[in-house]
């Protein structure tokens, strides 16, 4: 039996990885077989998603040990984290009372194009009334609630990155080799 203890950061990574490639078929699939538009705050999610897989292929490239390994499991777990974050504001938006709901703005395309990112990032989360539409439920719950799970699930393997990195380096300091 696979003991988590005994998994390379190689091995975590590419089971992070993995997973990430499963969140973005399955939001693919309902984009484009299901018919689903994503609103901007799905775009922002599916940010995080990618931004959280690029950071666990270059850890699965790598293979580090020691402070490297700490290294890729904070920023994974950042990149964790603002994903959940977005789904978190997603959810709220979705739980307001529809007359308590932001306005729709402009199109994200649009914004785009017209604005700088600062000032997209400021419309988007504070004025997306679009993305208080609940438009799929699977087992009762809506889409941002099943990428928040998601995220949560995501968030183990950059954990176990951070840990494997944090035992490597610590043994290494008790026997007295140089972290790498």
């Amino acid at each position: 039996m696979i003991s988590v203890k005994t998994l390379s950061v190689r091995q975590w990574s590419i089971a992070g990885l993995l997973f990430c490639v499963l969140m973005m078929g399955v939001a693919l699939y309902l984009e484009h077989v299901m018919g689903l538009e994503p609103c901007p705050l799905c775009i922002f999610q599916r940010v995080g998603v990618l931004a959280t897989a690029a950071v666990l292929l270059v850890a699965a490239l790598h293979n580090p040990r020691g402070r490297w390994g700490i290294l890729y499991g904070g920023l994974g777990l950042l990149s964790v984290a603002g994903g959940a974050g977005v789904a978190g504001r997603h959810l709220w938006l979705q739980s307001l009372p529809p007359d308590q709901v932001p306005s729709c703005g402009p199109s994200l395309d649009y914004m785009m194009d017209v604005l700088p990112l600062r000032e997209v990032l400021v419309q988007v989360f504070s004025a997306s009334g679009e993305c208080a539409n609940i438009s799929f439920l699977f087992l009762g719950l809506s889409l941002p609630a099943w990428t928040l799970i998601g995220f949560l699930i995501l968030a183990i393997a950059p954990l176990g990155i951070l840990l494997h990195g944090w035992r490597s380096g610590t043994s290494k300091a008790v026997h007295g080799n140089v972290m790498s």
